[in-house]
C-alpha cells in the first residue's frame, strides 16, 4: 500500500471516475519518456514515462533491467529530479501535481497541489536541496526538500516560495547547485533570471524565436546556455547581459541539453532526431554522437563521462558511447564552418537499450458500446472489452478498417464512456455525470453476462462497472443490510462490501476520481480499495451519484424515448388517429408489435385503441417474471401478422426503438413507427 499526503487539496468540484485498462505489470515505457535521472552510487537510472509511470532500471544488470515502477500519477510525468544524495525523487506532471518520492523504496510520500495547470519543468540547487517547478501556469515555487521529506500526516503544511513576472508558459528551468540564480523559458522567447535568495527579478535576455525547451547554468551563474524550439542553442554571458555565441548544429528545434561541469562541451539533441557535442569556444567544431529514431526529449550522462541515456518520444531508452575521440573531436570532427552539413555519426547502433512497449494510438468503440478496437503503434490491433477492464484478444497485424466492419453490429446504444489515448493505454471516463455514465441499459443475455434468461433481464452498464470498480471498498452497514453477507472490516465494525453478481475488474486496475475538466483528486488501484486509509479517503471523494449506485444499490431510471404510432397509409384507407406512446429506449419493436396487435386491432383479450402517451410495457432491471403462456403467444402471433416500418424499412422485430431512432429515422423529431398487418403488404 503506497502511503502519501495530500497537501493543498482544492475545493471540490464536479467529480468525475476514470480507470486504465492495463497489465498487472507494465515493465516498458509505452508513449515516450520525458526525462532521465541517475544514480551514480546505486547505479540505477530513474525515467519519467508518458504513460503516468517512472520506472527504476538496474544499469548493472542490463539483461533485465526493470526493478520497479512508481506509480501515482495520472498524467504524462514531465520532470523528475533525484535529490538528497540520491534517497529521493521529485516529479512534475500535466496532473498539476508534484510529487514527492522515496526513491528507494519506490513509494509516494507527498503530493504538493500548488499548480493550478501542467507543471513542466524542474530545477535543482544540490547544495542548497532546493527544487523549483514551473509549468502553463506562468508561476515558479521554490521548494525546500528537507521540509517535504519531513511531512508527516499530522503536519504536511507547506510554506513555499513563488517568483511571478512571467507572462507566458513555462517549459524549462535551470539552477545553478549553489542556489543563487533561477532562470525560466517559455513561450513569451525569453530568458527570465532571479535571485530564489530573495525572490527578486534581476533580467530578462531576449534573442530566441521560439519556445525555449532547455536550459543549463554553470556553477557560478555567470553563464547560461539556452535551448530552443527555433533550432538553435544560445550561450549567455550574465553579467554581460547579452548573448555571446549561437550554435546552428541542428535542422529543427533543440529540446535537450547537457553541458559539462567547466562548459567547455555541450550535447544537444531535437527534434532531427541528432545527438550533437559542440566545443563551447570553437563552434564549427561539432560531431553526430547518434541519431535516433525519434525526437529527442532528454538527456543524461553517465559519471563517468563515457556514455549517454537518450530518451525520445519513442518508448525505448538507448545508451551511446561517447569516447575520448569524442572529446578530442579529431578525425569525428566536421569542421566546414556550417555544422548542419555534418555526415560522419560515431555510433551506429546503441551499446545498451532498455527496450520500451507499443503505444495505443488509434481506437474506434464498436456500436454495442462494450468492445473498443485498438491500433498501437506497431500496428497491432487488439479487441478491449470496457466492461470487464481488460484486454479481450490481440488479433495482430490486421486491417484495422476492415475489422470494425466486421465486428460492427446494427445496434444502438448510447455513449456511457469517453476513452483517452494519451498515455498510450486506455484510460476510460466514465462520463461527466450519472446521466451520461448511467443511460446504457441492456439485455444481459445479449450481451453474454447470462445464458439463460427467459425473463430478459436488462442491466445498466455504468451501474455495474461503477459496482465492480469499487467492490472492495469497505462500508459501514445499514440497519437493512443482508445480515448474511456481513463481514469484518477487521476493526471490529460491521461492513458490507459491493461488487454485481455478473464479473469482477482485475485488481491491478487504476482507479481515479477527479474533477471534470481539472485536476485528480485521488488514484488508487481496485484491490486496495479494501485499506483503512483508502477507505477514508474514498468517503471523503466518491460522489454523491456514485455512492447512490454502488452503496445504496439504488438502480439507474431508465431512459424513456417518445414515439409516434401510425397505420401505414393503403390506397382507401381512412387516416386513423396517431398515437403518442413512451417506452423505455431499450424496448424492440417486437414489443411494439405485440401492443398494436393486442391493444390497437384487438388481437388479444382486451381489445380497443391506446390513448395518447400511453406507455408500452416490457422490460425492467429484474425482468418480468411474470409472464404468462398468453402472452407469449400474443407475441408470437404478432410477429407473424403485423410489421412495423420506419421511414418506409421494415424492421426487425429483435432491433430496439433506439437503433430504429439512430440509424433509420435520424431525425432529432419525435420517432414515428407505422405498423400494418402482413397481409396488406402487397395491397
Amino acid at each position: 500500500m503506497s502511503s502519501h499526503k495530500t497537501v493543498g487539496q482544492s475545493s471540490r468540484k464536479k467529480v468525475q471516475v476514470s480507470m486504465v485498462i492495463r497489465d498487472e505489470k507494465e515493465k516498458r515505457h509505452r508513449a515516450g519518456v520525458n526525462s532521465l535521472q541517475y544514480d551514480p552510487i546505486l547505479h540505477r537510472l530513474y525515467s519519467a514515462g508518458r504513460d503516468s509511470i517512472i520506472r527504476i532500471w538496474n544499469c548493472k544488470n542490463m539483461k533485465d533491467p526493470y526493478m520497479d515502477s512508481m506509480e501515482h500519477h495520472t498524467d504524462w510525468v514531465n520532470d523528475i529530479v533525484l535529490c538528497c544524495g540520491g534517497k529521493n525523487l521529485i516529479s512534475a506532471s500535466s496532473d498539476t501535481t508534484v510529487k514527492v518520492w522515496n526513491a528507494h523504496k519506490g513509494f509516494c510520500m507527498s503530493t504538493l497541489r500548488t499548480h493550478k495547470d501542467y507543471v513542466k519543468a524542474l530545477a535543482y540547487a544540490k547544495d542548497r536541496e532546493q527544487v523549483a517547478s514551473a509549468g502553463l501556469d506562468k508561476a515558479i515555487f521554490l521548494w525546500d526538500v528537507n521540509t517535504l521529506t519531513a511531512l508527516t500526516a499530522s503536519n504536511n503544511t507547506v510554506t513555499t516560495s513563488s517568483l511571478t513576472g512571467n507572462k507566458d508558459s513555462i517549459y524549462s528551468l535551470a539552477m545553478n547547485p549553489p542556489g543563487t540564480m533561477i532562470v525560466s523559458g517559455s513561450t513569451e522567447k525569453i530568458l527570465r533570471l532571479w535571485d530564489p535568495r530573495t525572490c527578486t527579478k534581476l533580467v530578462k535576455l531576449r534573442g530566441h524565436q521560439d519556445n525555449i525547451k532547455a536550459l543549463v547554468l554553470n556553477k557560478d551563474a555567470s553563464q547560461c546556455l539556452s535551448a530552443s524550439s527555433d533550432g538553435t542553442i544560445k550561450l549567455w554571458s550574465i553579467p554581460q547581459q547579452q548573448c555571446i555565441q549561437t550554435y546552428r548544429v541542428h535542422t529543427e528545434g533543440v529540446w535537450a541539453l547537457l553541458a559539462t561541469d567547466n562548459f567547455s562541451h555541450i550535447i544537444s539533441g531535437g527534434r532531427d532526431k541528432r545527438v550533437v557535442m559542440t566545443e563551447l569556444r570553437n563552434p564549427d567544431k561539432s560531431v553526430v554522437i547518434c541519431e535516433e529514431k525519434a525526437p529527442i526529449l532528454k538527456m543524461i550522462m553517465s559519471p563517468d563521462q563515457l556514455s549517454i541515456w537518450v530518451a525520445t518520444s519513442d518508448s525505448t531508452i538507448n545508451n551511446w558511447n561517447i569516447n575520448q575521440k569524442d572529446w578530442q573531436f579529431n578525425d569525428y570532427c566536421a569542421d566546414t564552418g556550417n555544422s548542419l552539413e555534418m555526415s560522419t555519426y560515431r555510433n551506429t547502433e546503441p551499446a545498451q537499450k532498455i527496450l520500451g512497449g507499443p503505444a495505443i494510438r488509434h481506437c474506434y468503440v464498436l456500436n454495442d458500446k462494450r468492445f473498443v478496437l485498438t491500433k498501437d503503434n506497431n500496428n497491432n490491433v487488439a479487441v478491449y472489452d470496457i466492461l470487464k477492464a481488460c484486454k479481450d484478444c490481440d488479433l495482430g497485424q490486421v486491417d484495422f478498417e476492415q475489422e470494425i466492419k466486421k465486428r460492427n453490429k446494427l445496434v444502438y446504444v448510447p455513449n456511457w464512456f469517453n476513452i483517452d489515448l494519451k498515455t498510450g493505454m486506455l484510460t476510460i471516463h466514465l462520463g461527466q455525470d450519472e446521466n451520461d455514465c448511467l443511460s446504457a441499459w441492456v439485455s444481459a443475455k445479449e450481451t453474454g453476462l447470462i445464458e439463460d434468461d427467459s425473463a430478459d433481464t436488462k442491466v445498466n452498464y455504468g451501474n455495474l462497472l461503477l459496482q465492480a470498480l469499487l467492490e472492495h471498498w469497505w462500508r459501514p452497514m445499514h440497519a437493512d443490510d443482508d445480515m448474511d453477507n456481513d463481514s469484518n472490516n477487521g476493526n471490529g465494525q460491521k461492513s458490507t462490501r459491493g461488487g454485481n453478481q455478473y464479473f469482477s475488474v482485475p485488481g491491478h486496475t487504476p482507479v481515479i476520481f477527479s474533477e471534470v475538466g481539472g485536476r485528480t483528486l485521488y488514484r488508487l488501484l481496485v484491490r486496495d480499495a479494501s485499506g483503512e486509509t483508502e477507505g477514508v479517503l474514498l468517503n471523503e471523494t466518491v460522489p454523491s451519484w456514485v455512492r447512490d449506485i454502488v452503496v445504496d444499490k439504488n438502480l439507474p431510471k431508465f431512459i424513456k424515448i417518445t414515439f409516434h404510432l401510425l397505420q401505414y397509409p393503403t390506397p382507401g384507407a381512412k387516416s386513423l388517429k396517431k398515437d403518442r406512446l413512451v417506452a423505455n429506449d431499450f424496448i424492440q419493436v417486437r414489443k411494439v408489435a405485440e401492443h398494436v396487435f393486442d391493444k390497437v386491432l384487438g388481437g388479444g383479450s382486451d381489445s380497443g385503441s391506446v390513448a395518447g402517451g400511453n406507455a408500452v410495457s416490457g422490460g425492467s432491471p429484474a425482468g418480468d417474471r411474470n409472464r404468462t403462456n398468453s402472452n407469449m403467444d400474443i407475441s408470437s402471433q404478432a410477429e407473424d401478422k403485423i410489421e412495423l416500418l420506419c421511414n418506409d424499412q421494415i424492421l426487425d422485430p429483435s432491433m430496439d426503438l433506439r437503433t430504429v431512432r439512430h440509424f433509420i429515422w435520424k431525425s432529432s423529431a419525435d420517432l414515428t413507427l407505422h405498423y400494418r398487418r402482413s397481409s396488406d403488404k402487397n395491397a
